[in-house]
């Protein structure tokens, strides 16, 4: 647009554009607006001009040039400054109604930004309402929505689920409020309320759960350190409707279907595989054809998985490993029902890898073919080549003692090999063998002596195997 900034900061929201010629538009302004002028009937005492919108709480001023003035005022922008309202200077090329037009766009596609935001975390929701634990996954949805958390009640009070961090210390003292105001008055007349409390840094909403009785079942919290915005007002209202038809429809069909799923994976465990099927056939779930794989990772990770292929307790067999974007997830390599429990292990060690390495999708195949340091604990490992190798390090400054063990190991004990490796005569060699063994008080020539050097030298130092890989 052109515009010019002349004075204040320019981190002001701005709620709408007023476009005014009078000394005094502030009876017309609400607060929030860039107040558009070409000055007409601005001669002097420009400092009260910018007082009463200062007073007003308008996000700017845009001053018009080359009308009737030809430049913004020296003393309009001196007392802008002082006062710090943004003050910017509109070229005559630039007409008021195309600034107007740009605010009313941009606030357009924030709101519609939000609108969308909300109807995304609202499918969220309902794809969580929908999972096994219904009430519960909910809350924990919930949690994350609002970058805080979530816990729902029982009818007297009880927590029967609360997210990480929950502070239910201010709530419990107003489940009572909410009991009395839902009795208050007709049903038909008085909907169920809701309370809001508000401290430094803890933002709370209660609400009562009821049904179509209106007698209430439970009520939920949510918490934030942030004041909440009307969008997370429209998560939050979307939760507790879910939560209401959740708990209206009971747990009884949930449990029993997950009981069903845990029923059917024990029959597979078992090699009962045609009886498997038949007792998953009325759940409308299905089995993979062999060979398929199977995937370890948490519930929510695998709830995508959920219509298109049997998953139980953390656990999916699926024929093709699909691409899943929350969470750590295990693979195994591919196996046929007799072999469920070994894939179940596979995917289990792979999920452990996944989450030390902080996420993403590990295969027990890769995982292997990284040898036996990949299934050492790091950490162990390190310790132990220290321990082991502490004489060699400490040997005076004789470094070439480490590199010389490595290359005899690398060559399988064969000196001319080693040596030339090295760069060094097969004699120097085993003179630096000798000391090394002296140094260590191990036989060189014990196969379990090699694979132990062989693993401590492979676990530290700069040289190591692990060390490259990371």
């Amino acid at each position: 647009m052109r515009l010019l900034p002349l004075a204040g900061s320019l981190d002001h929201p701005v709620r709408w554009v007023a476009v005014s010629e009078l000394e005094d538009p502030t009876p017309f302004l609400e607060g929030g607006e860039l107040v558009l002028t070409t000055g007409m009937r601005l001669t002097a005492d420009f400092g009260r001009y910018v007082g009463r919108l200062v007073e007003r709480g308008v996000a700017g001023l845009g001053f018009a040039v080359g009308l009737t003035h030809a430049e913004v005022p020296a003393e309009l922008i001196e007392a802008a400054a002082t006062a710090g309202l943004p003050l910017l200077e509109v070229p005559r090329e630039t007409p008021f109604i195309a600034i107007g037009k740009a605010v009313s766009e941009l606030l357009a596609a924030e709101q519609y930004e939000e609108i969308s935001r909300a109807f995304a975390a609202q499918g969220r929701l309902t794809r969580a309402a929908l999972r096994p634990e219904g009430a519960h996954a909910v809350i924990d949805r919930l949690a994350r929505e609002v970058e805080g958390w979530a816990a729902l009640l029982g009818e007297s009070g009880e927590v029967e689920h609360a997210t990480s961090g929950a502070r239910l210390d201010a709530v419990m003292p107003v489940l009572d409020r909410l009991r009395r105001a839902s009795k208050d008055g007709h049903p038909a007349e008085r909907p169920l309320s809701s309370v809001a409390l508000s401290s430094p840094g803890e933002h709370v909403i209660v609400q009562p759960i009821g049904g179509a009785s209106r007698r209430i079942h439970g009520f939920f919290a949510v918490g934030a350190p942030r004041p909440f915005s009307p969008m997370a007002h429209t998560i939050i209202n979307a939760a507790g409707s879910l939560l209401t038809l959740a708990l209206e429809q009971g747990r009884t069909l949930v449990a029993a279907e997950r009981g069903v799923r845990s029923a059917v994976l024990a029959l597979l465990l078992a090699g009962e595989v045609d009886q498997a099927r038949a007792a998953l056939a009325p759940l409308g779930g299905r089995l993979p054809e062999e060979p398929f794989t199977v995937l370890a990772a948490d519930a929510e990770t695998l709830e995508p998985l959920e219509p298109r292929t049997f998953t139980s307790g953390g656990i999916a067999l699926v024929e093709e490993v699909p691409a899943l974007a929350e969470g750590p997830v295990g693979v195994s390599s591919p196996v046929a029902y007799g072999e469920l429990g070994s894939g179940i292990e596979q995917a289990g060690r792979a999920l452990e890898a996944a989450r030390k390495t902080g996420g993403g999708t590990v295969r027990f195949a890769d995982l292997a073919g990284q040898g036996l340091l990949a299934l050492l604990d790091p950490a162990a490992a390190s310790a132990f080549a220290a321990a082991l190798l502490a004489p060699l390090n400490e040997y005076g400054s004789r470094a070439d003692l480490i590199e010389s063990l490595r290359a005899y190991l690398t060559a399988n004990g064969h000196w001319d090999a080693a040596a030339q490796r090295l760069g060094v005569h097969r004699h120097t060699l085993r003179y630096r063998m000798k000391r090394v063994s002296e140094l260590l008080g191990r036989d060189l020539d014990d196969p379990g002596v090699r694979a132990e050097l062989w693993i401590a030298l492979n676990s530290s130092g700069p040289g190591s195997r692990r060390s490259s890989r990371s």
